[in-house]
């Protein structure tokens, strides 16, 4: 599974814009995409953290913020970025 960046900005291509960091993910095909989802969303139950994310064919968007703080950015969402990021740093 090989996923292309398409968000150059920021730390590791995630942006912080509306008091959210955003990251976009493009992949081979919908498959991918899907086993991508479904990695992340084991990491975020895991943390009781879980991303705001749409999936169009091979198009992952993912958007993090906390809800608990007022809905702003903080440290559980940097944390939750870092292990998405590491789920497509071997591949």
């Amino acid at each position: 599974m090989k996923a292309t960046n398409i968000s150059p900005l920021g730390v590791g291509g995630w942006e912080e814009k509306e008091n959210k960091l955003y990251k976009k993910f493009q992949f081979k095909n919908f498959s991918e995409a899907f086993a991508f989802m479904t990695r992340v969303a084991i990491e975020a139950e895991k943390m009781d953290h879980h991303p705001l994310w749409t999936n169009v064919y091979n198009t992952v968007e993912i958007w993090l913020n906390t809800h608990d703080a007022g809905d702003i950015v903080t440290d559980k969402d940097n944390k939750l970025s870092k292990k998405i990021d590491a789920l497509i740093a071997p591949l």
